[in-house]
């Protein structure tokens, strides 16, 4: 073969390379859904369980909190920084809203307020031990998580809070959980929420100044402080924000569930890690991106439940989910060395 011929093909496979390192994430979930569709078809009805409406809608609804607490690790990801503690935040933030509502019968508004406010301070925190204190975040939000795992459970005195349980002091409580509260957690309100907060944080990140600013301090902090940025400003407000939404995130997990059980929230931080992951490796973004997230957590969501209807064990699937992020971060990473 000619130099000529050689150097073509050569183009050609780095072409479909990139190809696939852009858009195969997307791939595997349009692979995965054809998959699970004809895994899961059914001979007396010649249809497939997969693709019946209330499957579909299951998945979604499941995928709800996971992205927007995904979405609230974004934020963190997109300063080059990392937020271990947002499952322990929703689960805090879980309890904390119940207990409002059942222990202290204070109003739907305002619970879900001091609930809001209780997981900002937790950012606050989480960023003074980082910006101030200039410890890793890694280590920083680690340190976050065991501290706020166990003030929710020294919260709730290490037991789960519903509807006519029991107090400390023996006596039931008299609080309920107001209907309009419940109707959030389910369809379509909690879908509703999920593309309300997908949609703004898009939004915010790509075409305003501030989550540009963002972006320039997780690509090179210095060359963004030279640049006039505040960097100190934008990591606080990152954190912030990924607090927040986690605390959101266990605000709707206490409205689909009816109920705080312990440590519920802490559940979510491998799903919510892996989907903002995935994410980067969506149309070749190669960073932190609120659709790349979404994408993430419905490719989560239906390995979860195509696993499911195959009958394989619940501990098995975290090795399927791990190798999917696995697979994931190389394109993402193999894409940037490149």
């Amino acid at each position: 073969m000619s130099q000529k011929g050689l150097n073509e093909q050569t183009k050609i496979s780095k072409r479909n390379a990139g190809f696939g390192m852009k858009w195969g994430t997307l791939i595997t979930i349009a692979v995965l859904f054809v998959f699970f569709t004809f895994a899961n078809w059914s001979k007396d009805t010649n249809s497939s369980m997969f693709l019946t409406r209330s499957n579909l809608t299951t998945i979604i609804r499941s995928i709800s909190i996971t992205a927007v607490i995904a979405i609230g690790l974004t934020f963190s990801l997109s300063i080059n920084g990392m937020d271990m503690s947002i499952g322990s935040v929703a689960n805090f933030s879980n309890a904390f809203i119940m207990t409002m509502m059942i222990w202290y019968q204070v109003n739907l508004g305002l619970s879900i307020l001091l609930t809001i406010i209780a997981c900002l301070a937790i950012g606050a925190l989480t960023s003074f031990l980082i910006v101030k204190l200039k410890i890793p975040d890694m280590i920083a939000t680690l340190s976050v998580l065991y501290m706020i795992q166990g003030a929710a459970l020294t919260y709730t005195h290490g037991s789960s809070v519903s509807e006519r349980m029991p107090l400390p002091d023996g006596t039931p409580s008299a609080g309920l959980l107001p209907k309009s509260f419940r109707a959030i957690g389910i369809e379509p309100g909690l879908i509703i929420v999920m593309l309300a907060v997908v949609l703004l944080a898009f939004f915010f990140l790509n075409y305003t100044k501030h989550g540009r600013y963002m972006y320039a301090v997780g690509g090179n902090m210095e060359a963004a402080r030279l640049s006039g940025i505040s960097v100190t400003k934008y990591r606080v407000l990152a954190y912030l924000l990924s607090a927040g939404l986690a605390g959101l995130g266990g605000i709707l997990l206490g409205a689909r569930v009816g109920s705080s059980q312990v440590n519920a929230g802490a559940a979510y931080l491998m799903p919510a890690a892996a989907a903002a992951f995935i994410g980067f490796s969506i149309a070749g973004a190669g960073k932190a991106n609120a659709l790349g997230t979404l994408a993430g957590a419905f490719l989560v969501g239906m390995l979860e439940n195509g696993l499911v209807m195959m009958s394989v064990p619940y501990h098995s699937m975290d090795i399927v989910k791990g190798a999917v992020l696995a697979l994931a971060l190389a394109m993402t990473y193999s894409r940037k060395k490149a």
